[in-house]
């Protein structure tokens, strides 16, 4: 059997933990549609919503990592890998186009996704490695925090360098978050991804969502914004 036709090989708890990332995604986004229609009134800054968006990265970053140790760890082939890169890069695409076409002062340059497909390349010849890795990680998250790298200083460097808007709708800073991508192989190493789930409607939605991420993250801003406008025309 040619490598390029092996099976898929899916974690029940790694497709579940995606899952429950996608979910919390989608409760923000809710909540900040609610606030952005006046529906609800909120601090985004406050310390809540800035760890409640952090969790989420987290769990983004670090499936990240944990998906490319298993993927190696299974001999998944190159090409399997760069048709999935192909895909983050072509909506990470859309995303940009979209947010500068509908919003050009706040236009995504460096997003989640832009991110992920950055991630991905560097992360996937360290994964086997997994302890060098996750002191890699460790190191980049502790140089974040002890040289003050953090999303506005960031953000201010990419302004200097590439000329990018001094606001965007979603910018993830790379030294931070490249360190809990890092770390995420030691997860695999771990074999968390063995643990059992008993299974239930619940589980069953967040796997689901956690095989279709990237289509989640693509779509449910797509669904959610219109429904909260329209109840807001209703309402008014």
């Amino acid at each position: 059997m040619l490598a390029s036709n092996l099976p898929v090989i899916r974690y029940n708890l790694l497709d579940n933990y995606r899952g429950l990332a996608v979910i919390l995604m989608i409760i923000f986004h809710f909540c900040w549609n609610l606030k952005d229609f006046g529906f609800v009134h909120f601090d985004a800054y406050s310390d809540f919503w800035v760890n409640f968006r952090a969790l989420i990265v987290f769990m983004f970053a670090s499936a990240v990592g944990w998906s490319s140790y298993l993927a190696v760890l299974n001999h998944q082939p190159i090409t399997r890998f760069l048709k999935n890169q192909c895909k983050v890069a072509f909506a990470a695409s859309l995303i940009t186009v979209g947010t500068y076409l509908a919003l050009p002062d706040q236009w995504v340059f460096f997003g989640i996704l832009h991110f992920i497909f950055l991630a991905g390349f560097i992360v996937r010849p360290l994964s086997v490695h997994s302890y060098t890795s996750c002191l890699l990680g460790l190191s980049l998250i502790a140089t974040s925090f002890l040289f003050n790298i953090s999303s506005i200083n960031a953000h201010k460097w990419f302004i200097q360098a590439f000329s990018v808007p001094s606001t965007t709708l979603d910018f993830v800073n790379p030294i931070l978050w490249l360190g809990v991508v890092l770390i995420g192989p030691i997860f695999g190493y771990m074999n968390l991804h063995k643990v059992h789930i008993p299974q239930s409607q619940l589980t069953k939605l967040f796997s689901f969502l956690g095989k279709h991420a990237l289509l989640a993250y693509l779509l449910h801003q797509l669904i959610l914004y219109p429904l909260v406008m329209a109840a807001y025309f209703i309402v008014n």
